[in-house]
């Protein structure tokens, strides 16, 4: 089985993962990643989920103050997405990286207009048919969160890729040594950069005359809500669970690998859930709410890192005889509960060891689709979409994305890996106990 995963599945996906296209992904993906955790705190602020500071919060005018820093974070997120993604392509060409960054963003502006009716109450002043004439001068926030994501991802992509290719074309106005590097370099963007805008106004032309609406809209009808709508699934659910820890047993990093394919889709549903909590303070699937959203990947996946192992941790800290087992418990325990877990993972080890591999895959999966079901039934509320860091302690990080409901099930959960992974654990402590006292018996013999 090793043999098998190791020449012919894991080559094919690591060659894959390797690619400029999905490394650019998930590296531009990254530079999003503070603003949304900034821009999560400021959506607890101004949707507070205690109904008597919230109301406080809006006596006081505090929530819009916490409202107008939101939308500046969070609710711009595909803006750092798409420049993220450019900047990162053409960097790990070798090239000057934010000429690229900036056309992605100017790209991305380009393809769009506003789309979102103006209304004062219950009333419409401005219409959403009229909004692209009468609103010209207006960039629109519908498409700057997680409704944009997709495009952003796609401009900021064939942005990244023209770009290179013009530079290593060596398609561009070079000035003499003398002159300073950062007049230098705007002049090396200035032919790429005109060709893309160029590139990107026909597109934006192409899309306003055959279909009245915005390549984002469209891709966004087209591409994101399905993408979105698959994964937001028990299927969907059960792949990921699956795959992390699958990956993780041959000592691949599974976190990165499904990361990077599913997190753009992942954070939508949870940008998704963002606004409708913002809008309405609570996320419905009547209101057109996601379940499966990226902190519950983080806080029922991958919490105390991939494969849940805090209930291993346990155990060996505390019940193993073993002094192997013991001693990476006792090593282990403090970075679990931080979510790092690397020292379980290749210090008892977890990779590649068949008698761990079943717990180890399973608990995520066990884990994920009991809270996939239990939001369906409406027995826990649907998650906020507030992300929070991945070292946030479990518990805490339940309550911060969900409530005291999602973080007293989170416990409940942590609490299950522990019987989980016991019997399969105390089998290990018993063979590694037993080889240990072989070891001191012949130790003593030849004494």
């Amino acid at each position: 089985m090793n043999t098998f995963i190791n020449k012919r599945v894991l080559p094919p996906v690591m060659k894959f993962v390797n690619t400029k296209a999905l490394t650019a992904l998930k590296d531009g993906m990254v530079v999003s990643l503070p603003f949304i955790m900034v821009g999560s705190v400021f959506l607890l602020l101004s949707s507070f989920p205690y109904a008597p500071i919230a109301d406080w919060m809006t006596k006081t005018g505090l929530a819009a103050y916490f409202s107008q820093a939101y939308n500046a974070s969070f609710g711009i997120v595909s803006i750092f997405a798409v420049v993220g993604i450019a900047y990162v392509w053409v960097k790990n060409e070798g090239y000057e990286p934010l000429p690229a960054g900036m056309t992605a963003l100017v790209s991305f502006i380009l393809i769009m207009h506003p789309t979102t009716a103006v209304m004062n109450g219950s009333k419409t002043i401005i219409s959403a048919t009229q909004a692209p004439t009468l609103l010209g001068g207006f960039i629109d926030r519908t498409w700057l969160g997680g409704q944009g994501m997709i495009a952003a991802i796609i401009v900021g992509m064939i942005t990244g890729w023209i770009y290179s290719w013009f530079i290593k074309h060596k398609i561009t106005i070079k000035l003499p040594e003398q002159v300073p590097p950062a007049v230098s370099n705007s002049f090396i963007a200035l032919i790429p950069a005109f060709v893309i805008v160029v590139f990107w106004l026909l597109v934006y032309i192409l899309f306003d005359a055959a279909a009245h609406e915005t390549m984002t809209q469209w891709i966004y009808q087209v591409v994101q809500i399905p993408l979105q709508g698959l994964t937001d699934s028990f299927g969907g659910v059960l792949v990921v669970a699956l795959a992390v820890p699958f990956f993780w047993f041959f000592g691949v990093h599974g976190a990165i690998i499904v990361s990077g394919i599913m997190s753009p889709i992942l954070q939508a549903n949870a940008l998704s859930n963002a606004a409708i909590f913002k809008a309405h303070g609570i996320v419905t699937a009547t209101n057109g709410g996601h379940i499966f959203i990226q902190p519950l990947m983080d806080q029922f996946g991958t919490v105390t890192g991939s494969g849940m192992t805090i209930g291993l941790v346990i155990f060996m800290t505390f019940f193993a005889k073993s002094a192997q087992m013991k001693g990476i418990g006792k090593l282990s325990l403090v970075p679990g509960l931080f979510n790092i877990n690397e020292p379980t993972l290749f210090g008892l080890p977890i990779v590649l060891n068949p008698l761990l591999a079943l717990p180890f895959i399973l608990m995520p999966a066990l884990s994920m689709l009991s809270t996939y079901l239990l939001i369906q039934i409406h027995v826990l509320p649907y998650l906020t979409g507030v992300m929070v860091p991945w070292t946030t302690p479990p518990i805490i990080s339940g309550f911060l994305i969900g409530g005291w409901k999602v973080a007293i099930w989170q416990t409940v959960v942590l609490i299950a890996s522990f019987f989980v992974y016991f019997p399969f654990a105390r089998r290990y402590d018993k063979i590694l106990y037993e080889e240990e006292q072989a070891k001191e018996t012949q130790l003593h013999s030849n004494k």
